[in-house]
């Protein structure tokens, strides 16, 4: 797996690597001053691409160097290094120069040559002085790469399903913290302090909750942008209204306990009654409601990026889902794009359906089938 999840690591389309005995593989081979041949066992169909970059300093001029492939059946002299004591190499199968060197027909198959049958290969370094640096790359492209295959830009899928788990998190946690503050805020308000301030706040909430959330998210993610911290800002700004609701209600049946009564009768202020006593007492609900929140926040985001509203530099399981659709993964067979993302976003939100679940029961256990002490 490559470092950048952006870089193309094999040809586009590529199956994952434990599908197809017979595909084959895409390989990177390193040679370096320590080590001037490298032999690989092949016993699959011929490749896709074969190419050889780096560059080759010797301790003196050579008389006699060469770069050579070696095939169960013929050497072949990829590069003369013979009278170069610094040489940069660029070795590509689908250049003209390259078939004419190898006395290849300029409009057949170099890899037909190159990989005539299963067997043992070898690229080796031939030279009568000392090797004093080496870096060279062999790279052998497959129809095959990686546990997960690549793309259609040719990016280890495998990638960019564990950096879509990050945005997936960032996303569905941060939007749904934000909402829960929102939420708390006005519960706490409107249920205590009543009259106007209620009818008020409660008649804004259920305009909100009557509006379709997905046609608002389109338009304001088209609006103020496609960044990351735009759409947390967006989600969260229209998530918090159930939030509101709960904790109104919570609120509203500890405003009227016998030591609420007591406080306010000891001329307690209401701020202080909000965050010394109706807080602690919202906390383990409102920790429910964040656990069963972050899915619709995790569904809202892929909903977005799948239709294409995201930050195309973002990638989220959304995205890679967009992208697998709008260039034909189907079509294609690849179905290596579809079900990971998928999958990832399904199992994500069972798990945190799962710890709300069980946060829900430490609240009240009565949905367990137990009864309070």
């Amino acid at each position: 797996m490559g470092a950048d999840p952006e870089t193309e690591v094999a040809p586009p389309f590529s199956k994952p690597s434990w599908m197809g005995r017979e595909v084959a593989p895409t390989l990177t081979i390193l040679l370096d001053n320590d080590t001037l041949q490298k032999r690989i066992s092949w016993n699959y169909e011929k490749p896709r691409h074969f190419k050889v970059q780096g560059r080759i300093q010797f301790s003196g001029t050579p008389r006699e160097a060469s770069l050579i492939w070696e095939t169960p059946e013929k050497r072949y002299i990829l590069e003369d290094l013979s009278g170069y004591y610094d040489i940069i190499i660029d070795l590509d199968a689908r250049d003209i120069t390259f078939k004419l060197h190898m006395n290849i027909p300029p409009f057949e198959n170099a890899l037909d040559t190159l990989f005539p049958s299963k067997g043992e290969y070898g690229l080796i370094v031939s030279s009568d002085v000392a090797v004093q640096s080496m870096a060279l790359q062999l790279e052998i492209e497959g129809d095959k790469y990686g546990l997960l295959g690549t793309d259609q830009r040719g990016r280890d899928v495998f990638s960019l399903f564990l950096l879509g788990i990050r945005v997936s998190l960032i996303i569905g946690i941060s939007a749904t913290l934000i909402a829960s503050f929102i939420g708390l805020s006005v519960g706490l308000m409107s249920g205590y302090l009543g009259g106007l301030t209620y009818a008020l706040i409660m008649r804004g909430v259920d305009v909100l909750l009557t509006i379709p959330i997905l046609p608002i998210l389109m338009a304001l993610a088209a609006v103020w942008g496609k960044g990351l911290w735009q759409l947390v800002l967006i989600l969260s700004l229209f998530s918090w209204m159930g939030t509101a609701r709960t904790v109104r209600a919570m609120t509203l049946s500890l405003r009227e306990s016998c030591y609420i009564e007591g406080l306010r009768g000891l001329g307690a202020a209401p701020a202080y009654i909000l965050y010394r006593h109706l807080l602690p007492e919202t906390l383990p609900l409102l920790l429910a409601n964040i656990a069963l929140g972050v899915p619709g926040a995790i569904l809202a985001e892929a909903s977005i990026s799948f239709l294409g509203l995201s930050d195309p530099r973002v990638i989220s399981w959304g995205r890679m889902l967009h992208e697998a659709h709008s260039f034909g993964a189907f079509s294609n067979g690849a179905w290596w794009l579809l079900i990971p993302p998928g999958f990832g976003i399904a199992l994500l939100c069972l798990i945190f359906l799962d710890i709300g679940k069980y946060l829900e029961e430490l609240v009240d256990p009565r949905l367990k089938g137990e009864q309070p002490e």
